[in-house]
């Protein structure tokens, strides 16, 4: 599959608010973009790395699929083809450009390349397993620890990773229409980040979404009411197509 590389500028969605993160909110004035309501982002990580099973973190540092993470990433892409992807938009980095190329291939998409989804930078604890990295730095990971991310060298903050990944996410769904879906491949830590600071959620409840694995996704999707449209999360790291939800706390 082709890979092309897309630069695009920052846009902010207008006031928005949030709920819970069950029932994670963000909220747009529609007036003036009524075609792009319903629509769909599907937020997908990466297959599986030599560094994963080791437990080395991975950061910025282009690390390859391993085979496993090459078949994980070719049996989901034949779930997600299914659901007819509009546009494939993925991190730069090997082993999220090789699992979206995988969904491109069966898709019959290109696959297009934005920096801003790639992972937290992660600075010099990057190679690293936990344990060594309280080994080497052990004032700055118990500062990591107690929420002061500034003190490991190099490293991004998880809202400033967050934020990155957010502005990203709208603009490229400004080239996605009324009941299209876009699928975005990415990493765990920065998935994470990016879907709360995108529903405006409160950074001390970021947690409260838990870890992504290898080849699962989160399932973003858009409604739009009278004057303004709302994204839900309506999926977290599952590794099955979304399906209705029969729910008496679904709005008719």
């Amino acid at each position: 599959m082709p890979i092309s590389s897309s630069t695009s500028s920052t846009l902010r969605n207008g006031s928005s608010t949030a709920s819970s993160a069950c029932g994670a909110t963000a909220r747009r004035s529609t007036s003036g973009w009524a075609d792009v309501a319903h629509r769909r982002v599907i937020v997908w990580r990466h297959g599986r790395t030599a560094w994963n099973v080791a437990g080395r973190v991975q950061g910025q540092s282009d690390v390859p699929l391993d085979e496993v993470g090459r078949a994980q990433a070719k049996e989901a892409a034949g779930y997600l083809a299914a659901l007819a992807p509009s546009r494939i938009v993925s991190s730069d980095l090997k082993r999220a450009a090789s699992t979206a190329a995988a969904l491109g291939e069966v898709a019959g998409l290109p696959v297009e390349l934005d920096r801003r989804f790639r992972e937290m930078d992660f600075g010099a604890r990057e190679g690293l397993t936990w344990p060594q990295a309280w080994d080497r730095m052990p004032e700055a990971m118990q500062a990591w620890v107690d929420g002061d991310e500034t003190k490991v060298p190099g490293s991004e903050t998880h809202r400033q990773a967050g934020d990155r990944f957010a502005d990203a996410l709208r603009d490229t769904l400004d080239s996605i229409g009324r009941d299209q879906t876009l699928v975005v491949v990415a990493h765990g830590a920065v998935i994470r980040t990016g879907v709360s600071s995108f529903l405006d959620l409160p950074e001390s409840s970021w947690r409260t979404l838990g870890g992504m694995a290898n080849c699962n996704w989160s399932v973003l999707e858009e409604s739009r009411y009278r004057d303004w449209s709302e994204w839900r999360l309506a999926e977290w790291n599952t590794g099955s197509l979304p399906e209705p939800v029969l729910s008496d706390d679904e709005e008719a």
